[in-house]
């Protein structure tokens, strides 16, 4: 119900700021409550012993980068396994898989206000994936990981392997496990291709029929990573025009925002603590990760908006009584101001209140620091209303 009224909220702003296009990031991340043995109602982890569950979120994003709001989010858990049966899932229609929380994320999206592009990873690459979009009023770009067959009886890899790279450009990639952000030099090319359904599908009346789908492909390759990095390759398909270099690379930037999505879930962990809660039930847990969304969107919109628009005013984001509070905190002026600060001034404020420092070798604050601030901005805001009552 929480998450409901979260999607409303975003098309809501959605259709107020008249944003025509959303991109609906999707991710799933696992919650670990191995270490809380007493929580009733968890499934078990992909290792199939850890306790804790799953959530599949649904991010909104500015063509821009700057997340928007919640779109979805979807929570389960998962039984044991006891493997007698190796590769029973194969034979079940998606409707009965976990993949179909890939479908729900994009059925979620379709009241929108705004043209919606799905974004997500090679998770992703399911051809009943493909089916709906094509017959949606959405677009797609997901990252590859099969090697499909196409209609003129060639693979995917072996078509694309006959188009010429245009040029390299510099992309930025985001930070990984034990990699740093660093910004790449690599070479583009793209094409259009028609895909051949799979034919180890179950005949099953709860399948989504399943026909060949024109789409177009593009390749993104790193040819000197440097040393100790992994080179970037990615393999997007995307049901969106790509007639020239400007609209492939336009698909790429679009694709470097998924990982948003998983900022998002860092969030979720590392700020909220969420994975530290003491609710002793599956239920209550549920309840308690909807509040926690509400404020993880916010935090990561205010980190990437003071990057994208620093000049920008804040008000958009955060409330009268939230930007006053701040500002009459930093400025020791307690009449209320009628000048609203900036997105720069207002981030640097509240990563100030986490203990940021603030130097110039400290660049732009983390969304750790900025969790920190945004708990003491709440304090600060009920002492502003408490003084500051309306007539």
């Amino acid at each position: 119900m929480m998450i409901e009224t979260e999607r409303e909220a975003t098309f809501k702003r959605l259709k107020s700021a008249k944003v025509e296009v959303v991109l609906a990031v999707q991710d799933t991340t696992s919650f670990n409550f191995g270490h809380h043995p007493e929580t009733k109602g968890l499934g078990v982890l992909d290792d199939n012993r850890t306790s804790g569950f799953f959530a599949h979120t649904t991010l909104g994003v500015s063509d821009e980068g700057v997340p928007l709001g919640l779109l979805d989010q979807q929570v389960w858990c998962r039984t044991k396994s006891t493997g007698k049966v190796p590769d029973a899932h194969k034979k079940r229609p998606i409707t009965q898989k976990e993949s179909m929380k890939w479908l729900n994320g994009l059925y979620a999206t379709l009241p929108s206000p705004s043209h919606v592009i799905m974004v997500a990873d090679r998770e992703a690459d399911i051809y009943e994936v493909f089916q709906e979009v094509d017959t949606s009023a959405t677009d797609c770009i997901i990252r590859a990981t099969r090697n499909r067959c196409l209609a003129n009886n060639t693979k995917l890899v072996e078509a694309l392997q006959k188009v010429d790279f245009e040029q390299k450009y510099e992309i930025e990639v985001a930070r990984q496990a034990q990699q740093d952000s660093r910004l790449a030099q690599v070479g583009i090319r793209y094409t259009t291709l028609t895909l051949l359904p799979p034919q180890n599908r179950p005949k099953s009346s709860e399948v989504i029929p399943l026909q060949p789908i024109t789409l177009q492909v593009v390749e993104v390759l790193e040819f000197d990573a440097p040393s100790g990095s992994e080179a970037i390759h990615w393999l997007l398909i995307t049901t969106l025009a790509v007639r020239n270099l400007g609209d492939a690379q336009r698909i790429v930037r679009f694709y470097t925002y998924r990982w948003r999505v998983e900022r998002f879930h860092f969030v979720l962990k590392s700020g909220c603590r969420f994975e530290a809660s003491q609710l002793q039930s599956y239920e209550a847990l549920t309840r308690f990760l909807a509040l926690c969304s509400h404020q993880a969107w916010q935090i990561l919109a205010l980190t990437y908006q003071a990057r994208v628009t620093p000049h920008a005013p804040c008000d958009t984001l955060l409330s009268p009584d939230q930007w006053q509070a701040l500002q009459a905190h930093h400025t020791r002026q307690p009449i209320a101001s009628t000048l609203c600060p900036t997105f720069a001034q207002a981030c640097l404020w509240i990563a100030q209140l986490g203990g940021f420092i603030g130097r110039t070798s400290d660049g732009h604050p983390g969304v750790k620091v900025l969790w920190r601030g945004w708990q003491r901005l709440h304090d600060l805001v009920d002492m502003w209303t408490l003084f500051h009552q309306p007539p």
